[in-house]
């Protein structure tokens, strides 16, 4: 038995030794610092307590507020996207035809282009007076739009360049799908039932595991979205897609006050930790096991 933890400790201490040294530690260090007036500028640091933290919820800090609300409605916005288009596109790819491996292959090649050269084509594509998308809508004889440039439609331009990269979405979806047993099509299919009758008693349950599982892992990139804000808008334009993540960094790294940072890092765990919650709470309604049994 001590043989058998003894190596277990072994071969597990890699995976907990970089979790206490890469996340444990800079997140306890994080704590501390929030408590704190650290700036890297300043030689002496003193203890502040909760200052930070009333600082950001007495409404002090506008810009808090505004990059609260600008993310809440960027993953409004994007998550319910990302998991409709994703489950979408992997029934298609999930279906028998020829070069459906083609078709699998482009959709997930997207995903492994570098963040800056995917926010270089789409500042040209969304550029207002140059881009290829304006361009064809005015060929179209159809409306054209300031897409990043414009106040009301920076954060849904900023939504759709983002599901440029969902394919790793939806390799999960197809790794779900393949999952599920043809008898129970073939049980539709006898008792008269078609297409619609499979995706709703058969496909949408079965694939409910993934569904939750995706829609996790969806909502807290969504709320750590940063390389968009960063190379495509700048927060602009008007602080109009200031995004939490982005103000934070500047916060940090541009105003160098590294502990008023960690306190708005601490506030963002919670809040991703909230809304966490509440999916594997909601879970036991909605999501279902092989065999029948809810989550």
């Amino acid at each position: 038995m001590r043989k058998g933890m003894f190596y277990g400790l072994l071969f597990t201490a890699p995976a907990i030794l970089g979790f206490a040294i890469f996340t444990l530690g800079p997140m306890i260090a994080s704590l501390v610092l929030s408590l704190t007036n650290y700036n890297v500028f300043k030689e002496q640091t003193a203890f502040t307590g909760l200052e930070h933290y009333v600082r950001l919820f007495s409404g002090e800090d506008e810009l808090f507020y505004k990059s609260l609300g600008i993310t809440f409605y960027f993953v409004l916005l994007r998550v319910p996207s990302v998991i409709l288009i994703s489950f979408g596109i992997a029934l298609l790819l999930n279906l028998n035809v020829k070069g459906r491996a083609i078709f699998r292959t482009i959709i997930y090649l997207p995903s492994i282009v570098p963040a800056v050269a995917s926010a270089m084509i789409w500042m040209w594509l969304l550029n207002p007076d140059l881009g290829l998308i304006n361009s064809l809508l005015s060929r179209l004889h159809l409306p054209t739009s300031n897409w990043l440039y414009g106040e009301s439609s920076v954060i849904p331009s900023v939504v759709l360049t983002t599901l440029w990269g969902i394919g790793s979405t939806v390799i999960i979806f197809l790794a779900g799908l393949s999952g599920i047993p043809r008898q129970y099509y073939e049980a539709i299919e006898v008792d008269g039932g078609g297409w619609l009758h499979k995706l709703s008693h058969v496909t949408i349950p079965m694939v409910t595991p993934t569904i939750f599982f995706n829609t996790i892992m969806t909502i807290i990139g969504s709320f750590q979205v940063f390389n968009e804000a960063y190379i495509l808008t700048q927060g602009g334009p008007n602080n109009q897609s200031l995004f939490y993540v982005f103000y934070l960094w500047r916060t940090g790294f541009r105003d160098a006050e590294m502990g008023y940072a960690s306190a708005l890092a601490w506030v963002l765990f919670l809040i991703i930790l909230f809304f966490t919650f509440i999916v594997f709470r909601s879970s036991k309604s909605w999501v279902y096991y092989e065999g029948g049994d809810r989550a």
